[in-house]
């Protein structure tokens, strides 16, 4: 499918969007990007949601807009405030009114993409939410009222230590329906075939950044089958 573009809050943002096979309607899922933006992988994971019956679109928060727009998108991730937020929220609302979409919708996003995933979890209408190695607020009040959150964290993830431990204890304190997993033998971006190269691979290696594929795997069987409890129902 080719990419297309929507009307975000910001601006007309691009994205892709992944169609199952056959006739809908299906489920939705916004697929939020790691840092590094709207690249392969992150097409990728939409197309393996899309294989799983679930009509995936993932924004391209940056659009082209620059380094500005780069910096101020990582750092809204983070601060929980921010137009990426609205932008978010139009990309549920454009699968939303979708035919071919059942009006549930779940949240899936990668390091950056996993802190706005969690945030998001309260403050729009989602059913569910997969949060991958996404910041963990200090202030965990924020979390009150999320829907359904499954997590996934890498134990020799140098960027994210304790996190796992910390979102487990803020959804159990706030009655969120919730599966957090740490995988001890998987680091930051396990679940992302990041091409480093012959260079920065030694250095990523050292930083605890990297696919594993068992934990991959893993993980991606949590997190269809909570989306399978939670996304099929279509809404009310």
């Amino acid at each position: 499918m080719p990419d297309l573009t929507y009307a975000a809050a910001s601006a007309d943002l691009g994205a892709y969007l992944a169609v199952p096979l056959g006739e809908g309607p299906w489920p939705g899922v916004v697929v939020i990007q790691d840092a590094l933006g709207l690249g392969d992988d992150i097409r990728e994971q939409a197309d393996r949601l899309a294989a799983a019956g679930y009509l995936a679109l993932a924004p391209d928060l940056y659009s082209g807009r620059g380094l500005k727009c780069v910096v101020a998108t990582i750092a809204s991730s983070r601060s929980g405030r921010g137009p990426a937020f609205e932008d978010i929220e139009a990309a549920r609302r454009w699968l939303q009114a979708r035919e071919d979409c059942t009006g549930r919708i779940g949240i899936i996003g990668f390091c950056m993409g996993g802190g706005f995933a969690l945030l998001s979890a309260p403050r729009f209408a989602f059913a569910a939410a997969s949060v991958n190695y996404g910041e963990v607020p200090s202030d965990t009040s924020v979390l009150a009222g999320a829907c359904p959150v499954v997590a996934s964290y890498g134990r020799r993830d140098r960027m994210m230590p304790g996190r796992a431990a910390r979102l487990e204890r803020a959804l159990t304190e706030h009655g969120v329906e919730h599966d957090v997993k740490e995988y001890p033998d998987a680091g930051h971006s396990f679940l992302n075939r990041i091409n480093t190269g012959p260079l920065l691979g030694p250095i990523a290696h050292v930083a605890g950044v990297g696919y594993h594929h068992p934990s991959a795997e893993d993980a991606w069987r949590r997190i269809l089958g909570f989306f399978a409890e939670h996304l099929a129902a279509p809404a009310a």
